[in-house]
């Protein structure tokens, strides 16, 4: 176990499966960073200012409705999050205000924030939606989205990372290497660098031997200093021919976790909020973890 820290590890709350497997997930990860675990969910509320002239009591009942159907949502998730790690205490809170706001301030004092990949009620559209969009690439923290079904603390399978060649994904090579780390895991850095030939042609006079034994050259040097941070992490260069959103994609079958930088260039352009977030967010078969510089 880990030194404890008083930077909680945020779960976003809003009543759907999808929240309560996230509020699963967030409990296990606050156990084994030794942090606080804090849930929280969000409804928007707007006065009405006719509602409120005409009868103003109208108002203050939907008000009040709103927050009563928001502390069901959350005690809900409190007791999954109770069962799941019973030795760890569970803040839960209610906010009044936009999900975005709310969480993206949430985001400001915590170490994780964890979002599930369906939503509805309070937080709706909670993945794919305005909320995961808006917050995995601005979030004062990590950001991560629970996909896939539930996997066992102590799973063997592997953490993979999608590396680029920018100074950016330093942040991401970091925080694999820490998962990898406390979960006993091994980490699979993966290297696509297909992307850039477009044309089928080229492709096909490529030398494609060649080119792999270069990248996976300027791969380990990449993560050199990182193997001698972390001696005890397994680490597998993924050399990948094959675009970066396919390649992440196909890997996280096996994966109990994948972890991208918010920005990238180099073989993984772009590698968040452009074509391969989108494709972990809609179609990873496990968690992802979206992490900024």
């Amino acid at each position: 176990m880990t030194a404890p820290t008083s930077r909680p590890v945020v779960v976003g709350i809003d009543g759907s499966e999808s929240a309560l497997a996230a509020a699963r997930w967030g409990a296990v990860e606050a156990r084994r960073r030794n942090a606080p675990l804090r849930l929280v969910t969000a409804f928007a509320w707007t006065r009405n200012r006719d509602l409120v002239a005409g009868a103003p009591e109208l108002g203050e009942q939907y008000r009040s409705d709103l927050r009563v159907h928001a502390e069901r949502q959350l005690a809900d998730a409190v007791a999954v999050a109770e069962r799941t790690v019973p030795d760890r205490p569970v803040d839960g809170s209610v906010v009044v205000g936009s999900p975005i706001g709310a969480l993206g301030e949430e985001a400001r004092h915590a170490q994780l924030l964890v979002l599930g990949s369906r939503g509805r009620g309070g937080l709706t559209g909670l993945l794919i939606g305005s909320v995961a969009v808006a917050l995995a690439p601005k979030a004062a923290c990590p950001v991560v989205v629970v996909r896939g079904e539930d996997r066992e603390p102590g799973n063997s399978a592997p953490v993979v990372l999608g590396v680029d060649d920018s100074p950016a994904g330093d942040a991401a090579i970091a925080f694999a290497f820490e998962a990898a780390a406390a979960r006993g895991a091994p980490l699979v850095a993966v290297h696509a660098w297909l992307e850039h030939i477009y044309d089928a042609q080229i492709a096909l006079m490529v030398d494609a031997a060649g080119t792999e034994e270069q990248v996976r050259s300027t791969l380990a040097r990449r993560l050199a200093g990182w193997t001698q941070k972390y001696p005890t992490v397994p680490l597998t260069l993924d050399v990948a021919r094959d675009a970066p959103a396919r390649a992440l994609v196909e890997r996280s079958r096996d994966a109990q976790l994948v972890v991208v930088g918010s920005r990238g260039h180099g073989n993984l352009a772009g590698l968040v909020l452009g074509s391969v977030s989108h494709a972990l967010l809609q179609h990873s078969h496990c968690p992802v973890a979206v992490v900024r510089r």
